[in-house]
């Protein structure tokens, strides 16, 4: 008699961890520029700021249209393995509240409300903690060329001293900052980062509760996603904005001797320095960025999860019959 096959395990979490990676890539590149205008906007001082269109003209005769995607490339890749861990975490930890409720015997296995917020606190907290580093030095690359000019002085005459404006690449940007700030650097910003664990709790739980209800009357389509995932991250980022604008700074803190500060003394001296309104520097280009790039996350998502889930049981089905 022939030996059976092995049956190969649907592991879900990996298949919704790379549909995640997928869509975040996706849809970071096609938002990225107002990326680059909200970080600018957030470490600058209130002096140096300017308007969204001012801004983008600003980079664009300095740098080229180029100037808009500093740091792509450490961002993309950040991306990728944040939404990876985030979302292989979160259908971990949904998993073993769903399995729960069915050992509870309860009617629904669909996730309480305080359930989605303690699987988004799980999945948040791992995600801060492996990918903070990633984030630091895409932090560096995306300021560095506003940081240039800042410096540049004067020669006599009135001439611009010229400064090396090559762009330093990601790996560059890294060896830099270990050798002159020490591996402790790569963290700078984890304890708001880790506060700012609340937007994805936010953002998920309040999608998770809109698409239960639209589910309960029609089928939920990418459209559908696309303006669920615009909505929770609306929400989401408007509460959390003060604490984004506090760990962008902390990210570039250090450089030059600056003096390295907690996440409560910076926002006691941009309150002191700037008023309330330093807090929410760069809000707008971040909100549309933030909005657009959750919306398409969402709508990718589900269309590249159907895809991971179909190309895995196509390979399933031949390696039974091999």
């Amino acid at each position: 008699m022939a030996e059976s096959k092995p049956v190969i395990p649907q592991n879900d979490n990996v298949a919704h961890a790379l549909a995640g990676a997928g869509g975040g890539v996706l849809s970071m590149a096609l938002t990225y520029p107002l990326i680059t205008l909200s970080t600018r906007a957030q470490v600058e001082s209130r002096r140096a700021e300017t308007a969204f269109l001012a801004a983008v003209k600003k980079i664009v005769a300095r740098e080229g249209v180029a100037g808009l995607y500093s740091g792509l490339s450490s961002a993309l890749f950040g991306i990728s393995v944040t939404n990876f861990v985030y979302y292989y975490w979160y259908e971990w930890t949904r998993a073993f509240f769903e399995a729960a409720a069915v050992r509870a015997g309860r009617a629904s296995k669909k996730l309480t409300t305080v359930e989605s917020m303690m699987a988004g606190a799980i999945a948040g907290s791992a995600t801060v903690i492996l990918t903070n580093p990633i984030w630091v030095i895409n932090t560096r690359v995306t300021t560095r060329k506003a940081e240039a000019e800042a410096s540049e002085t004067l020669l006599p005459g009135g001439e611009k001293k010229k400064t090396d404006s090559r762009p330093p690449s990601t790996i560059g940007t890294l060896l830099a900052l270990l050798r002159t700030e020490g591996p402790q650097a790569l963290f700078a910003g984890v304890v708001p980062a880790l506060v700012l664990v609340i937007n994805p709790i936010l953002q998920y739980t309040l999608f998770e509760q809109m698409k239960n209800a639209v589910e309960k009357k029609r089928r939920v389509t990418p459209t559908v996603a696309f303006f669920l995932g615009a909505l929770g991250k609306l929400f989401a980022t408007s509460v959390t904005y003060p604490y984004i604008t506090v760990k962008s700074q902390m990210h570039v803190a250090g450089r030059g001797g600056d003096r390295k500060e907690g996440m409560m003394e910076a926002i006691r001296r941009v309150v002191k320095e700037e008023g309330y309104g330093g807090l929410y520097k760069g809000i707008g280009p971040k909100v549309t960025q933030s909005v657009i790039t959750a919306a398409f996350l969402f709508a990718f998502k589900d269309v590249l999860y159907e895809q991971t889930v179909r190309l895995r049981s196509s390979v399933a089905k031949k390696a039974l019959k091999a």
